[in-house]
């Protein structure tokens, strides 16, 4: 397919393909670390160690039918939508640190689903719910333009948290001074920039989906943000940590994970989507940015392409 010389959507060629799909293991084996290992979740979790992952991200398919490369995740009743989500929990349960933290996304839908059987195996201590903006428009119904995350933990209170790391700047649009002093808040002195550093919060405005203007882009038709990943690794994880994903796609987790300084274990069953992602990591050798994330802060939408332009 020919593309616009400013698309930038990572694809393959059928030689790169195979080149970089050969580079992912298909099984586990004991001193494995920093891997894409390409096949079926259920299968492959039971070989891990245990207690090896000090944070799990998983982004399970939503409870809806849709194509992911060479298969089609048929949507289930809800019934059938728990228990799958308790296989995969129990599947995953043993390889979890005493200190680990869980995220796991979904839609409006399958959110409901997950909020309630999470509680059965871990302690919920939050849910985040990101603004998506891309959504088809509905004649019948609101647009769909959030998604959720749960955050939990297998311990109670032992847990890692880094709210300082991962600390959002934004505008200050109406600055307020005592004696002439700036009150909470900081002009940049090249700019005039005048903004804030934040705590986060559960609800996120400033996360961009992939689209085919941005580096980190491909063609998997449900992508997380790096973005999106890059707080969660930052906030409940610590350099040298390993981070499990059981449903990798084209590997945000895993790329995220090497540009923070994290290990990691990644698991994903479509062959060209583990090829993707082992191309993404090779990109993140020469290119360790992330979109949004820069001077070890969070910059809300725009801001720093406002900063610049100033």
């Amino acid at each position: 397919m020919q593309r616009s010389a400013r698309n930038k959507t990572i694809s393959l060629s059928e030689e790169e393909a195979r080149r970089y799909a050969s580079l992912c293991p298909r099984a586990y084996a004991p001193g494995t670390a920093d891997a894409i290992l390409c096949g079926d979740a259920f299968a492959l979790l039971p070989s891990l160690p245990e207690k090896c992952a000090d944070l799990l991200i998983a982004d399970p398919p939503y409870n809806l039918r849709k194509t992911y490369g060479d298969s089609a995740f048929q949507k289930m009743s809800e019934q059938d939508y728990a228990a799958f989500t308790r296989r995969w929990l129990e599947a995953v349960r043993p390889a979890l640190k005493d200190t680990a933290s869980i995220y796991v996304c979904g839609d409006w839908r399958t959110s409901m689903v997950i909020g309630g059987i999470l509680g059965g195996y871990f302690f919920i201590q939050n849910r985040i719910t990101w603004q998506r903006e891309k959504g088809r428009g509905a004649q019948k119904n609101w647009k769909n333009a959030m998604e959720d995350v749960w955050f939990a933990t297998v311990s109670p209170k032992h847990y890692t948290f880094n709210a300082q790391a991962v600390m959002t700047r934004r505008r200050v649009l109406a600055p307020y001074r005592i004696e002439n002093h700036p009150r909470d808040w900081t002009e940049d002195a090249d700019s005039g920039l005048k903004y804030r550093d934040t705590y986060p919060s559960n609800f996120w405005d400033d996360v961009t989906v992939p689209y085919w203007s941005m580096p980190e882009n491909t063609d998997h038709p449900a992508q997380k943000p790096e973005k999106l990943c890059a707080r969660l690794i930052l906030a409940s994880s610590s350099p040298g940590d390993v981070i499990l994903d059981p449903f990798a796609g084209v590997g945000t987790t895993a790329v995220v994970a090497k540009k923070l300084g994290r290990s990691f274990l990644c698991i994903e069953r479509e062959e060209a989507y583990c090829a993707l992602a082992q191309k993404r990591l090779e990109l993140a050798e020469a290119d360790p940015r992330i979109q949004g994330y820069t001077d070890g802060v969070f910059w809300e939408r725009n801001t720093l392409a406002a900063q610049k332009k100033l």
